[in-house]
């Protein structure tokens, strides 16, 4: 298949010549053109931000950080177990519908760019109760 050439720096292939599944792995970024999922995350940022500070003062939180639809809430750990409190976090929030992820005492959060103020409302919610429940 012969190359197009645009211009002599520089070597243009046809679209017509990339191979389809090339063609359907860039089909996440138009859905996320189309559907404005970067700027509804953007637009966002502020509630989730409200919401990463509402767990300020939970028990065993120490730290909390947060960038765009992206959180990090630092436990205390225990004496002589690091990383268990994050690990009994994880699996009673599990156990309360809500998947998070954790890195030793860390429980880190980013949740689909679909999501929408009530499903932050619910992440939350459920984890303040989870925060409770861990000794």
């Amino acid at each position: 298949m012969p190359l197009t050439t645009p211009s002599s720096s520089s070597t243009a292939i046809p679209i017509r010549v990339i191979p389809s599944p090339a063609r359907r792995a860039w089909r996440p970024l138009d859905i996320y053109k189309e559907e404005n999922l970067f700027e509804r995350a953007a637009g966002l940022a502020s509630y989730w931000e409200d919401g990463v500070h509402s767990l300020k003062g939970s028990p065993h939180v120490i730290d909390l950080r947060n960038l765009g639809l992206i959180a990090g809430i630092e436990l205390a750990p225990r004496a002589g177990k690091p990383g268990g409190r994050g690990f009994d976090t994880f699996l009673k929030a599990y156990e309360s519908d809500l998947l998070v992820r954790v890195t030793g005492d860390i429980i880190a959060l980013s949740p689909p760019l679909i999501c929408e103020k009530k499903h932050i409302d619910d992440i939350f919610g459920i984890l303040g109760d989870v925060l409770k429940k861990v000794d």
